[in-house]
């Protein structure tokens, strides 16, 4: 499961699949590239099992999958956050009601240059690089280098879960460099020797992870809810998926032993069932 995964994009197929919902044949995922990877191997999965599915995922941000399940574009929200009270009013407002589902459990990695010396930070030493409090390496006993400060989009789910666990809502300092996937962040990082950023633990490779508050980010420290920087992972639906439909099978998928698999094998933690 960790070779590329095939998977069709949606282009022109989110306005129909939710008509087709139905009989399910097309199920449309939009939302969080967090979740992305979990949604793909998913979708690939699901479909070799059941050839007459066809199941499309966009990556299009947390925020736009809620938006896109409020406006019926999609049948299935992929969210690195809980839906906010006006996204679940606004999903009422339209005759549709927000049901989440923990599909797996993640947690946010601290990332820097493989150069970069650095031992480890506290959340307040984050918080304050961020807020530019902290503007150069030599003061972590670093080298004398001004650190590139990379976040997510604020549309992201993953910038919003570290503004709430990491920031406390302190506003990010002017010179923050915004960036639209975990992707974007990783090879910024990899690119730039005095750069910090942070992505999920599905996308550290080629980077350095430094440990919070003593704790590494692992899959491990996750589970045991040691490590301070972690969040679950949402797939929403409107209201429960009908039984026996393949959209039950398919949002259900992560408590089965296949799915805890695949869950496993894209870099996340499963859900304790």
């Amino acid at each position: 499961m960790k070779a590329k995964l095939a998977v069709l994009v949606a282009v022109g197929l989110m306005g129909a699949a939710v008509g087709r919902a139905g009989d399910n044949q097309a199920i449309a995922v939009d939302g969080s590239t967090t979740v992305g990877p979990i949604a793909k191997a998913f979708a690939e999965f699901y479909m070799n099992r059941n050839p007459g599915v066809n199941i499309t995922v966009s990556e299009s941000g947390s925020g736009n999958g809620a938006k896109s399940l409020m406006n019926a574009s999609c049948d299935v929200g992929a969210m690195s956050r809980p839906m906010k009270p006006s996204e679940v009013k606004g999903m009422e407002d339209s005759g549709r009601l927000a049901k989440a589902h923990i599909v797996a459990m993640d947690g946010l990695a601290i990332a820097v240059h493989p150069s970069n010396p650095l031992k480890g930070l506290t959340l307040a030493q984050i918080r304050d690089i961020y807020t530019g409090k902290i503007r150069n390496w030599k003061e972590l006993g670093g080298p004398d280098q001004a650190i590139v400060v990379i976040s997510r989009d604020t549309n992201s789910g993953t910038y919003e879960c570290f503004e709430t666990l990491v920031m406390n809502q302190a506003k990010m300092f002017e010179k923050t460099e915004y960036v639209g996937s975990n992707g974007a962040v990783r090879q910024r990082v990899m690119d730039t020797p005095a750069a910090i950023g942070y992505v999920g633990l599905a996308f550290t490779e080629g980077v350095k992870t430094v440990p919070v508050d003593g704790v590494e980010a692992t899959m491990d420290t996750v589970v045991e809810k040691k490590y301070p920087i972690a969040r679950p992972l949402f797939f929403y639906t409107n209201g429960m998926p009908k039984k026996g439909t393949h959209l039950e099978s398919f949002v259900n998928l992560y408590k089965t032993e296949e799915g805890r698999r695949i869950v496993e094998d894209t870099g996340f933690v499963p859900v304790a069932l």
